[in-house]
C-alpha cells in the first residue's frame, strides 16, 4: 500500500503535520463551521433519505446537539448536558451506534444500516459513508489518543476495523471486514486482514 507513515502511536507528531490528529478537548462547539444547527440537522435528514426512522440520522442528531450545547451560556448548558447524556445513552443502546460528541464529524456523513458501530475517531470528514459493524478506535490501551482520521469522501464497508493514529485518504474505499492499521492512500481500495491496497477507486484514476 502506498503510504506515508509516522511512528506508530505518535499522534503528537502526526498532529504537527495534520491538526485533525489532535484530540478534541470537548470544551467547545465542534460542529462544522459556516452552518447553523437547524440547517445542519436538515442536511443530515436529507443525507439519510428524509427518513425520520433512520437510526443513523438520530445518532447524528444527538451528536450535533451535544456539540451545540457547548456554545451555550453555562446556566443553559447544564440542563442541556443532562438531556444530552441521557439521550446519548438511549440512542447508543437502541441503535447500536456509539458516537461521542468529542468525535469531530463533517457534513453529509451517512451512517448506513445500524448496529455494531463504535465510531471513536479523531476526525470524520465530509461525504463519508459508514456501514454496520464498523469500529474506529485505539489499537492499544496505553495509547488512548491514537485514533484514526477519516478524510472526505471515504466509503467504509460493513465490518471494517480501523485502529490507531492512521489516516484514510480522500475518496478511499475500505472493504468489508478489512482490518486497517496503516495509512490508506487517497483513492485507494483497501481490503484484507491486515488491509492492503487492492485497487483504485474509479473516480481516482
Amino acid at each position: 500500500m502506498t503510504e506515508t507513515r509516522m511512528p506508530e502511536g505518535d499522534w503528537q507528531a502526526r498532529a504537527v503535520q495534520d491538526p485533525r490528529f489532535a484530540p478534541a478537548r470537548g470544551d467547545r462547539d465542534a460542529n462544522p463551521a459556516g452552518i447553523g444547527l437547524g440547517a445542519l440537522i436538515a442536511e443530515d435528514y436529507r443525507t439519510h433519505g428524509r427518513d425520520w426512522y433512520s437510526e443513523g440520522f438520530w445518532a447524528l442528531f444527538w451528536h450535533r446537539v451535544g456539540n451545540w450545547r457547548m456554545g451555550l451560556p453555562k446556566p443553559l448548558r447544564v440542563p442541556m448536558t443532562l438531556i444530552y447524556r441521557a439521550m446519548f445513552r438511549w440512542v447508543s443502546r437502541s441503535t447500536g451506534i456509539y458516537l461521542p460528541y468529542t468525535v469531530r464529524v463533517g457534513r453529509r456523513v451517512r451512517l448506513e444500516h445500524f448496529g455494531g458501530m463504535i465510531l471513536v475517531a479523531q476526525w470524520i470528514g465530509d461525504d463519508v459513508t459508514i456501514r454496520q459493524n464498523t469500529t474506529f478506535g485505539i489499537a492499544r490501551r496505553d495509547r488512548l489518543q491514537d485514533r484514526p482520521v477519516i478524510c472526505d469522501g471515504v466509503e467504509v464497508g460493513a465490518g471494517a476495523v480501523i485502529l490507531g493514529s492512521v489516516r484514510i485518504g480522500e475518496r478511499a474505499v475500505i472493504g468489508a471486514n478489512a482490518v486497517v492499521r496503516r495509512d490508506v492512500a487517497p483513492g485507494a481500495i483497501a481490503g484484507g486482514v491486515p488491509a492492503r491496497e487492492i485497487g483504485r477507486a474509479a473516480d481516482s484514476k
